[in-house]
């Protein structure tokens, strides 16, 4: 039975992440052309294509983005594998801070896995706004933060990451909801303390789309069952999709949305070993 080459996955983690081939190379310390050669070995063995290329870059295709989730959890478990051998084990207290919008309906489920896996791990963790997330992490409350970012936005002389995942932003409703023209839009939102309830008030202002703020939520899911609920329309990332809540159908007037990315915060200066090695093995399994 064929499997997949390791080294080849990895690669093509690196790829991915980086953007394009040359600025994967050195990561992997590879030529370009030894980069390109393994991807060319990857694409043959899953039979498809895995990336399309273009003068900005990379991209992982439908096929490829598939692939990267189950490369990531592959190469985090070779890695453990390597660790329980050589009698390397995660132990300690790790304070994690999570956005509230990061797969909100699986999160639970992911952290309990993680509590599973690292029994040793005594594991805090806090969901929040992305903004408190910064905030709290800047201030050393928290050890790790992932926070979302919204495409385009933020401060451009922040530090750069990687991002741990990507999602499209949608405008959504209950199921069979249509938006009425000429009405003001009824818009549910969560406070105004965040990033993408600001966002989305900016964007219809400057394309000015009237509308109300009809439900303002504490979390994503009181603002789920308010969309469930026919109470209004929300702009949230894909992975708030939920029973009862699905995409407004075109065409409905509506503003494109970017697409947001999750992060993880970048170490800080003197980081501890364990809160680095942590971020790696969680960035593995969180995807």
């Amino acid at each position: 039975m064929q499997t997949f080459d390791l080294e080849q996955l990895r690669t093509f983690v690196a790829v991915v992440e980086a953007g394009s081939l040359t600025a994967a190379a050195p990561q992997v310390f590879l030529s370009q052309s030894a980069v390109s050669e393994q991807m060319r070995k990857l694409e043959e063995r899953a039979g498809q294509s895995l990336l399309t290329r273009s003068k900005a870059g990379v991209a992982p295709t439908a096929a490829g983005s598939r692939l990267l989730e189950h490369a990531r959890r592959l190469l985090a478990l070779a890695e453990e594998a390597l660790r329980d051998l050589r009698g390397e084990t995660l132990q300690g207290e790790l304070r994690l801070a999570v956005t509230d919008y990061y797969r909100p309906g699986e999160l639970a489920r992911l952290l309990g896995r993680l509590g599973e896996r690292y029994p040793q791990v005594r594991l805090h963790v806090s969901v929040m706004k992305s903004g408190a997330i910064e905030a709290g992490y800047a201030q050393g409350q928290f050890d790790l933060g992932l926070s979302m970012r919204i495409g385009g936005q933020g401060d451009p002389a922040a530090p750069r990451v990687p991002a741990l995942r990507r999602e499209s932003l949608a405008w959504m409703g209950a199921t069979g909801l249509r938006v009425a023209r000429g009405e003001p839009l009824r818009l549910l939102v969560l406070p105004d303390t965040c990033s993408l309830h600001q966002f989305t008030i900016k964007l219809l202002k400057q394309r000015r789309v009237p509308f109300i703020v009809a439900h303002v939520a504490s979390g994503v899911a009181g603002l789920q069952s308010a969309l469930a609920a026919g109470l209004g329309v929300a702009c949230l990332n894909e992975s708030s999709l939920c029973e009862g809540v699905t995409r407004l159908p075109p065409p409905h007037g509506l503003p494109a949305l970017p697409s947001v990315g999750f992060h993880f915060l970048p170490p800080r200066r003197g980081e501890p070993e364990f809160v680095a090695r942590a971020r790696e093995l969680l960035a593995s399994h969180l995807v």
